[in-house]
């Protein structure tokens, strides 16, 4: 676990990662007039993240939830282009040959966009959203609950965005949820602080990352997640 580490932001903001309740200060260099109030530089402290954990699902009531790996929103992220992409390959062919379902969520102009290596294959579940919860007014409750799930893996750019209002979404109707830490991000280290917090943090359900806890959400990893 990283117990500490400083993020400068494109926003103007610094994000001091430390184990330890949340301050914010203006930083000394920061002087009264120097900036204007959007440019004023912050230190923020917050609890680090968790390390990831090992998780065994059960392949029966198991569901791998993909979230906008489209183009442009992943292609024009090399992160996502050039490393998540081919992470996501591998861990949805190990799904599909455990006989796990697969589902889909983007806004439906994004549809027929899917990166080539993950794109939906027939009898896959798709769900067009007008939300970055794909749960709000979708079929998506409808079409896991039908198929036995109670258990999603879940991942999509961004972090901050799609995968924590699905994840919030997800443990309201009652799933249990995995977050694969490598196949999700954002644009800056600070939306990807954020997003990881408040997917743990959601209602304080998974503070301390418990592998699996009922109805919260999990960070793992790729290589940590087996089908059994």
């Amino acid at each position: 676990m990283t117990l500490f580490r400083t993020v400068l932001l494109t926003s103007g903001l610094s994000l001091a990662l430390h184990g330890g309740t949340a301050q914010a200060q203006t930083l000394a260099q920061d002087a009264p007039g120097s900036r204007s109030a959007s440019e004023r530089l912050i230190s923020l402290q917050m609890p680090a993240r968790p390390d990831p954990v090992p998780v065994a699902v059960n392949p029966a009531t198991t569901a791998v939830l993909v979230l906008d790996y489209v183009d442009p929103i992943c292609t024009r992220q090399p992160k996502c282009s050039e490393q998540m992409v081919p992470a996501a390959t591998r861990l949805i062919a190990r799904a599909r040959e455990a006989g796990v379902v697969i589902a889909y969520g983007t806004r439906a102009k994004n549809m027929p966009n899917w990166v080539p290596a993950i794109a939906p294959a027939p009898g896959d579940i798709k769900v067009e959203n007008t939300a970055q919860d794909r749960f709000y007014n979708t079929d998506l409750d409808k079409a896991l609950k039908a198929k036995g799930i109670s258990t999603i893996i879940m991942f999509g750019w961004s972090v901050n965005g799609g995968t924590t209002y699905t994840s919030v979404g997800a443990t309201a109707h009652g799933y249990t949820v995995v977050v694969p830490v490598d196949l999700t991000g954002a644009a800056t280290d600070y939306a990807t602080a954020i997003g990881f917090y408040q997917i743990l943090n959601q209602d304080d359900r998974n503070t301390t990352n418990e592998p699996l806890k009922p109805k919260a959400t999990t960070l793992s990893r790729t290589d940590l997640i087996t089908f059994k």
